[in-house]
Order: structure tokens, then sequence, then C-alpha cells
């Protein structure tokens, strides 16, 4: 028997940049007290934990967690890149799903350096060399940061099969901090225009500075429980988790030729094609979505990957102001990845956070009226899709 899962609780602190951050230990025991006190629930009815990281020690999570309460409980630590908070939320909703639990916690922190992301090790394969020899043949070597290779190849890709000019891009960068001005969590609060996003340092291919996200410190965190526990206990259950899908490559992604399915086209289609087979919904009738736009050429690209619009219309799509308050739908409300920024194992959560508060009511100059389901999309490079659609039931 599957039992329903409540989102009873969720928090999250303001993300910074690294030079202004505080220790990830001390980021986390606040999140995670946000989403308790949320919940309304003490940590000691807490059953189990996934805490969620990418730049870390082993067993950060226990040392993170132990400062809110040492209680014997386990606690799991999971890293699957830029995918990491959602794959914590993924192993919290199983959990809870299959009976094994009834209350869990998903907690996600990063404390991060700055500049581009890099391999932490240097004397051992990387995880990415199978997607870099695909990189390499199709675009050739370049010294430009390896995500933005990535994520700049696919997106010249797109822009030259459809004939669109590159400019569209950085109206998702504007439309990004106009959001984010109503995002008091959010790291880059401040307006830009389509010239200044253009005239910003040039990164690779169609990418300047400011259609990259930046590197971010953060913690988010969500707790989970049985509806029934929900009901026993007093809690509030009006929001859901009403399907869910966790994907990873397929041979599409290094047989195809397209830095699209490289980037994560195909396994974020398939999560999303899951969950939408589960619960029955449209994706046309969603009115709020938290996607990974990580760059403004992967927000672009899940459009269609996600199905919110057909393959080859992003730009009337964009053109059209569909993705945003008075469109079709509305993406990343909260600024998103770009804009509200990507601390990488508290991004999932952070994104959970955001669609919970919509789907209450609670998010005051950002909300979307009458929101009543909401998408969530959060991918890592190696790689992990993970979608969740949440409901309001009550």
């Amino acid at each position: 028997m599957k039992h329903r899962v409540v989102v009873a609780g969720v928090g999250m602190i303001p993300f910074t940049t690294p030079s202004r951050t505080q220790t990830y230990d001390v980021m986390g025991e606040l999140a995670a007290r946000a989403a308790l006190t949320d919940a309304g629930i003490d940590y000691s009815a807490v059953q189990q934990a996934y805490a969620g990281y990418v730049y870390g020690d082993s067993t950060a999570g226990q040392a993170t967690l132990y400062r809110v309460g040492p209680t014997g409980i386990p606690v799991v630590n999971v890293n699957n890149n830029c995918s990491t908070g959602s794959s914590a939320l993924f192993l919290a909703r199983q959990a809870i799903e299959q009976g094994i639990a009834d209350v869990v916690m998903a907690l996600g922190f990063e404390q991060m350096q700055r500049g581009a992301l890099a391999m932490a090790f240097t004397d051992r394969p990387s995880p990415f060399d199978s997607f870099s020899t695909v990189v390499n043949r199709l675009q050739g070597e370049s010294e430009a940061p390896f995500a933005a290779q990535f994520f700049g190849g696919a997106g010249r890709e797109y822009a030259d099969k459809y004939g669109m000019d590159p400019a569209v891009f950085a109206r998702i960068a504007v439309k990004a901090r106009r959001h984010a001005a109503n995002n008091p969590y959010a790291v880059f609060r401040d307006a830009v225009t389509v010239d200044d996003v253009r005239s910003s340092p040039q990164i690779y291919g169609p990418l300047t500075r400011l259609q990259c996200c930046p590197p971010t410190c953060g913690a988010a965190a969500a707790v989970l429980v049985s509806e029934e526990y929900a009901r026993t206990h007093g809690l509030r259950a009006d929001v859901v988790i009403r399907a869910q899908a966790m994907t990873t490559d397929s041979a599409s992604t290094f047989d195809s030729d397209s830095m699209a399915a490289i980037v994560g086209y195909d396994m974020s289609r398939a999560a999303a094609r899951q969950v939408y087979e589960t619960s029955g919904v449209d994706p046309r009738d969603i009115p709020v979505v938290e996607l990974h736009d990580c760059f403004t050429t992967n927000e672009l690209l899940s459009y269609e990957s996600l199905g919110l619009t057909p393959e080859g219309t992003a730009e009337k799509f964009i053109a059209d102001g569909d993705n945003t308050y008075g469109g079709r739908v509305v993406t990343n409300p909260s600024g998103g990845l770009l804009s509200k920024g990507h601390p990488l194992g508290a991004t999932g959560l952070a994104q959970c956070t955001e669609l919970v508060w919509q789907l209450r009511g609670q998010a005051d100059a950002r909300q979307v009226d009458g929101a009543r389901i909401a998408l969530q999309h959060n991918i890592g490079l190696g790689g992990a899709a993970v979608v969740t659609l949440y409901e309001k039931v009550s």
C-alpha cells in the first residue's frame, strides 16, 4: 500500500555569495529548524533524514543535523551533482510512500568557493569523461569552464537548428532578475536589460556572464509526513507530492550527436513524461514551474523538454510572454538559479520551498494567483533529472 506524501514544512535561508557565507553546518541547521517550525514538529519526531551536498566531506549531514539534535536516527548523505537536493527529496518521499517512516527530513546545503565549477579530484577518472569525449568531438576543445561549454554548446545548437537569434536567451536573464526583485531570499535582485546581459563578458557560445548562474551558498529543507500522520497529529496536509520521477542518462545522451542530450534534455523529458502519465496532468495546465535554469540556454531547452511548449517554439513562447506573469505559466517566480542563486545541494529543496509557498498562497509579491498544481525540475550533469509535481488538496 502506498501512502500519500504530505509536505508538512519547508524552510530556507537567504542565499549569499561565497564571500558572505556562514559555514555549511550553520546554514543547514537554520534551514532544518525553519522547516521543523513551519511543520510544527519537534526534531525528535523525525525518523530519517537525507542530507544533500556536493562539495563537502563525508558525514557532513550528520555534523549539520547533530546541531539540531543527535537523536540516533539514520542520516544518509546524498551527492548527485546539481540535482542533489531533489535526489534527497526523492529518497525521503519514497520512505514515506512505502510506509518505511512517517516523518522524514530532506535537507540540502552548500558552502561554495568563488569561481566556475571545477573537479575536486584530479588524480582519478572524472565522472564527465564520457560526456567530454562527445562534447570535444562535436565542438572541439576549449579553455572555457566545462559547464559553460556544455550548456553554451547546447544553446548554440538550438539557435542554429531553428534559426533563432541568440539574443533571445538574454531575455530569460532579464525575466529572472525581474522575478527575483520580489524574493528576499535571492542573491541578485537588481534589474538588468537585454543590452546589459549581452554586453557582459563573453563566456562560451551565446552565453555571457549574466546568463550563467553564480556560485552561491545556502541551505533549504523540507519535512515530509504521511497523510495519516498529519491528520493524527493535527498538522497541515494541504500540499502533497502527487507524482515524482528520477531518471538518469540513456544511450541517446552519448550516441545522438546532440549537445542538448548531453546536458540532460532526454532524461528531463523522460522524467516529465513519467510524472504526467502517473498524475494524468497535462503540462499545459500547470500554472507555475521552478525549473533548472543554471544557464539561460538550459531554461529555454527545459521549456520544451518539460512539454510546456512544443519543440521548436520556445522563441515564440518567450516573445508572447507565456513564461511569466500574465502568460500561460510562470517559470521560476523565485528568480531561479540565475538570480536566486545555485548552492548545488540546496537548489532542489529551495525549489520545493518556493512551490509549497506558492500553493499555500504564501509567496507574497511573487504569488501566482490560484495555483493548485506546481512542477519542479532539477537536473545534475553526470547525470540525474528529478521532476516533481505538487498539488494543493484542501
